[in-house]
């Protein structure tokens, strides 16, 4: 769909970004350079979005892990004009899967999976693979069914329906098929499993691996973040914190003015030159003024999102796992990931100790998100020693940090809702951009977001660059290819 007729692009006036994350802000320096006039207003106390660094108490955590791996030639060269080559670390990849109590390598060796499925469980593996083959399912437009068809019944059940349902909070088989295109390509789990029981002759051609390096800056992602952002006031650029987008105001399809309420109370700015938005796509429709029709309202509002929060605790380093981060397929437990952020990069932690991030995929308001801190904390200490991940004595301190609306949730009504509301916004108020993870509804990595707020810009400067079909291409982003 197209996005930015070039009869409303207005060079001179000022831009308005709605959101600090990297989408916002790789949208402010794009247009600070340009020479515009910028203002980015920021919800929140910190910049970086879900791509921020907490620090308490001297340790440092994200929230998840963000390796800094891209395909993109623009990113990768905005990344290192953010930060200098010394502020980047080069990580190895080390990453498992707990299930049925026992550690899968990810991607899986056929001698470790052989060890840990059983003989008896790799024949069922293999044979439900088989019927697959022979017998696909009628029905391959839910998760559910897509995952069936392409590794089999008995893979799916193992590896991916209980941890699907745990991060999503619904059931695989009401889930589109989307989410698994998108993100279990040739290399997902069953399929390495596959190769591992039954190896090909001569070895796979079309996949030699999985990214196993990344970038990722010495002090977490939110330094490259905190960086941009002083970039963007060094050139003139404004950055409003606690400020938020109440009212955008448009006529013909161009962008007039925005009701802005702030700690100081609400104010209006100029917002001519357009507005780029990477706030949740549902509260950029209802912000607009007049507000567009009825059938756009609804589908804003069957758009909704997970939530998430992150438990910190401080271990020994010699008494932590090696991994990056370890996936949890084990229904016991609440916890779905757990991250070593001294495996991220020793900059993080105190020397001689570690930092371990245990993540949780909830519903702002549900029994896990208002549970007390302290509760959270003893809860993470007993399921890290009841998954062997360290000894409840050598655990130290503990933080929790909660993040409303972390992904956009692939329901099956997301996919219309998205089509509509984006023809919308194309035909009717073009000088809008919606950029990045929420304010696109798609899950996307780092570099994608980055990469349409760079698209943004360009739209309001003449270009016509359509935004969503970004991220939605044959290949899957870590994999590498012959």
């Amino acid at each position: 769909m197209s996005s930015a007729p070039s009869e409303y692009t207005q060079v001179a006036g000022p831009v308005v970004v709605i959101g600090a994350g990297p989408a916002g802000l790789t949208a402010a320096l794009e247009l600070v350079e340009r020479g515009r006039s910028v203002t980015v207003l920021e919800a929140d106390s910190v910049v970086g979005g879900i791509s921020r660094t907490v620090v308490a108490d001297g340790w440092r955590f994200d929230i998840g892990g963000h390796r800094f791996f891209t395909k993109v030639p623009s990113v990768k060269e905005r990344w290192h004009k953010i930060l200098d080559d010394d502020d980047f670390l080069t990580r190895s990849r080390l990453s498992r899967i707990f299930y049925n109590r026992k550690f899968f390598d990810y991607p899986l060796k056929a001698a470790n999976a052989l060890r840990n499925l059983g003989i008896v469980e790799a024949v069922r593996a293999v044979s439900s693979y088989l019927w697959a083959r022979i017998r696909p399912p009628k029905d391959q437009s839910t998760f559910e069914g897509f995952v069936s068809a392409r590794f089999g019944r008995r893979l799916y059940s193992i590896f991916f329906e209980s941890y699907t349902q745990k991060v999503w909070g619904m059931h695989p088989s009401v889930m589109p098929a989307d989410w698994a295109a998108q993100r279990i390509k040739n290399l997902s789990l069953g399929r390495a499993v596959l190769d591992a029981l039954l190896p090909r002759r001569g070895g796979r051609t079309d996949v030699t691996s999985l990214i196993d390096e990344f970038l990722y800056p010495r002090l977490g992602p939110g330094m490259m973040w905190d960086r941009a952002a002083e970039q963007v006031t060094d050139r003139g650029g404004k950055i409003v914190m606690h400020a938020t987008a109440e009212v955008i105001r448009h006529d013909a399809g161009k962008v007039t003015e925005i009701v802005v309420r702030t700690a100081e109370g609400e104010m209006t700015m100029p917002a001519s030159g357009g507005v780029i938005s990477s706030m949740p796509l549902g509260h950029l429709v209802n912000a607009l003024e007049p507000a567009p029709p009825a059938d756009v309202l609804e589908a804003a509002s069957t758009l909704t999102h997970r939530d998430f929060l992150t438990v910190a605790i401080t271990v020994p380093e010699d008494a932590a796992f090696p991994d990056n981060w370890i996936y949890i397929h084990e229904p016991a437990v609440e916890v779905g990931r757990v991250q070593n952020f001294g495996a991220w990069s020793p900059d993080m932690v105190e020397p001689g100790t570690t930092c371990l991030g245990l993540e949780y995929f909830v519903q702002e308001g549900d029994q896990l998100w208002t549970k007390a801190d302290a509760d959270l904390i003893e809860m993470a200490r007993r399921e890290l020693e009841y998954l062997g991940l360290a000894d409840t004595e050598q655990m130290g301190g503990g933080w929790v940090v909660r993040m409303p609306k972390a992904y956009p949730v692939y329901d099956a009504d997301y996919g219309a809702a998205i089509e509509r509301i984006g023809k919308w916004l194309a035909e009717e108020v073009p000088m809008v951009q919606p950029v990045g993870r929420n304010g696109m509804h798609r899950y996307n990595n780092q570099d994608h977001s980055m990469l349409t707020a760079m698209l943004a810009v360009e739209n309001l400067h003449g270009a016509d660059n359509d935004l969503w079909a970004v991220n939605v291409d044959d290949d899957y982003h870590e994999e590498i290819v012959e």
